[in-house]
């Protein structure tokens, strides 16, 4: 059972971190650089909710593996669950608040003939957005370590 366990902590582990790899270093820079920033954001827009779903799916059930590891190796997985939680917090938050209000502020600003990058409101929901992704990354990465060293 152990095994297993361990098995679903890495394979949820590796879409997690593989998912905001890919996305983050290929799939937006591509975007952007071949639609431009205004023919980007629809696609991108149809993109994250799938996008947040996928990854805190995945963060989920590696914390549910990490933390029964945690509790059959009686505490010694606490840097990973800990780590996980951190990511997962970070994931969510930016699907469930961050992302739904960018694209309020995104909509709002192309109703009103600006460009969204203009408005410096959208401006700090995507800079929180991408602080929120590079925590998320992070955590995957100290949770992989951790479960790696154990």
């Amino acid at each position: 059972m152990l095994g297993a366990l361990r098995f679903v902590y890495f394979v949820a582990l590796a879409v997690w971190v593989g998912e905001i790899v890919f996305f983050s270093f290929v799939v937006a820079p591509a975007l952007f650089g071949v639609l431009g920033a205004e023919r980007s954001a629809p696609v991108l827009a149809a993109i994250f909710p799938r996008y947040y779903a996928i990854g805190a799916v995945a963060a989920a059930l590696a914390l549910v593996a990490a933390m029964v590891l945690h509790w059959h190796a009686r505490g010694r997985w606490i840097a990973a669950v800990v780590a996980v939680a951190v990511g997962l917090a970070a994931t969510a938050w930016a699907g469930a608040i961050v992302h739904p209000r960018a694209q309020r502020l995104r909509l709002a600003a192309e109703a009103a003939a600006r460009a969204p990058a203009d408005d410096p409101a959208f401006q700090e929901a995507h800079r929180t957005a991408v602080v929120l992704n590079v925590v998320a990354l992070l955590a995957g990465l100290a949770a992989l370590g951790a479960a790696v060293a154990e």
